[in-house]
Formats: structure tokens, C-alpha cells, sequence
């Protein structure tokens, strides 16, 4: 079988034109889940033209074109970006900074790729904290979870593991669940959603009227059961 490094190279190397890919040439990376991809990176390259003035700098020619095209391609699978939500959020970064030039694949990738607190979540070290206090045993039904991102999370790594990890060991391993997670968000895909919180105990207070009239009560099933 081939490997994906592999199949973007046959790829891209059978691509014909500078601007798009057949169909067909699409199709044989289709069963690999990365057809959506190839559009969307002919659509990037084409909005990074219309947005950076200075491209011919970097693509002087349509044999440079298309192998940037194949590079950006294999970093975007090395590195995970395989969504449309992950690179529009570049491309809105891109159209934040200054410059004429066109980013290098690894500073493009690094735009893709938003902080938790872009996105409204806690930030790693915040969600945790939250998910360690929430794991632990003496918490279980009552821990108050902030986003279900923290919890898709906590899920994810094990209660057991968060409870029984070092520390350092424990962040790292929620550090990679949790851009997973974001990854997720992005491409609109469910989380586990946070566990309904359980009901307020009701606390009846005892007093002599309530004692008299169960024991009134209790007399007359007794004797009910005498007859």
C-alpha cells in the first residue's frame, strides 16, 4: 500500500495545470480521505494570489507553482491540517498581517492552528486543572465543567490516567487530546457532551408534628393488619 507521502507525489505530479487537478487525478486519493483537500489548497493558492501582490516572488513559474502546491500539500497532511475550517482560519490570519509575500507552508500552518482562547475555551493549563480536579474520585457527579471541549477531553485521557499520571506526564497527554479536540471544533464535529448536573438533594426537616403523624400513621396499618 502506499504510503501518503507517496500518493501526494504521484498526485501532484500528474497535475497538468497551474491552477487545478482533474477529477480523476482527485479520485485516486479519494478512499484516503484527502480529495477535499486538493481543492482546497487550489483554492488557497488562488486567494493567496489575489490577497499578496508579491507571489510572483515566490511562484515565478507554473513548474514552481505547482511543486509549492505539492509541498504545501504533504505539509498539511505531516501536520494534521485536513479541514476547510482549519484553513480558512489562516487565511484570516493572513489577511491580518502586514506584507506583500506569500508565507512559508510551516508559517501558514502555524495560522491555523488557534489558541484555545481564540476559540472561547480555557486556556491549557486553566482546562487542566479543571479536568484533574473533576477526575478525581471524591468529585464524581459534582464537578463543574467550564466548555464540553474540557470534558471531550478529560474523556479522552482517562479520569484514571489524569488521576494518576505525574503531573508533567498528565499535561502532556491532555495537551495533545485537548488540540485534537480543537481540531474537532473546527471541523464541526460533536464532542461528548458534558453530563447533566444531578438534582439538589431535597432536605425535609424533621419535627415533632411530622414524628407524631408518622407514628399516627404507622398505629393504623398495624391495626389494620390486626383485623
Amino acid at each position: 500500500m502506499k504510503t501518503v507521502s507517496v500518493i501526494a507525489q504521484d498526485l501532484w505530479a500528474k497535475a497538468q495545470s497551474g491552477e487545478f487537478i482533474a477529477a480523476g487525478d482527485a479520485a485516486l486519493v479519494a478512499n484516503e480521505g484527502h480529495s477535499t483537500l486538493v481543492t482546497a489548497i487550489n483554492e488557497l493558492f488562488k486567494e493567496l494570489r489575489s490577497i499578496r501582490s508579491a507571489w510572483r516572488q515566490a511562484w515565478p513559474d507554473k513548474e514552481t507553482y505547482q511543486a509549492s502546491k505539492r509541498q504545501w500539500f504533504q505539509a498539511f497532511l505531516e501536520e494534521g491540517i485536513c479541514t476547510q475550517g482549519q484553513i480558512d482560519f489562516g487565511m484570516a490570519q493572513v489577511r491580518k498581517q502586514p506584507g506583500d509575500f506569500i508565507p512559508s507552508p510551516g508559517q501558514f500552518i502555524e495560522w491555523c492552528k488557534p489558541t484555545p482562547e481564540m476559540l472561547g475555551l480555557p486556556p491549557l493549563t486553566a482546562a487542566h486543572r479543571e479536568a484533574c480536579r473533576n477526575a478525581h474520585p471524591g468529585m464524581a457527579g459534582q464537578g463543574k465543567w467550564s466548555h464540553d471541549a474540557v470534558w471531550h477531553t478529560a474523556k479522552e485521557c482517562g479520569f484514571e490516567s489524569l488521576n494518576k499520571l505525574d503531573t508533567s506526564l498528565s499535561l502532556k497527554l491532555f495537551e495533545r487530546n485537548y488540540t485534537i479536540t480543537i481540531r474537532r471544533l473546527l471541523a464541526g464535529l460533536p464532542l461528548q457532551p458534558m453530563p447533566k448536573a444531578l438534582p439538589a438533594r431535597t432536605v425535609v426537616k424533621a419535627t415533632p408534628e411530622v414524628g407524631l403523624g408518622a407514628l399516627a400513621q404507622l398505629r393504623v396499618t398495624l391495626g389494620g393488619a390486626r383485623a
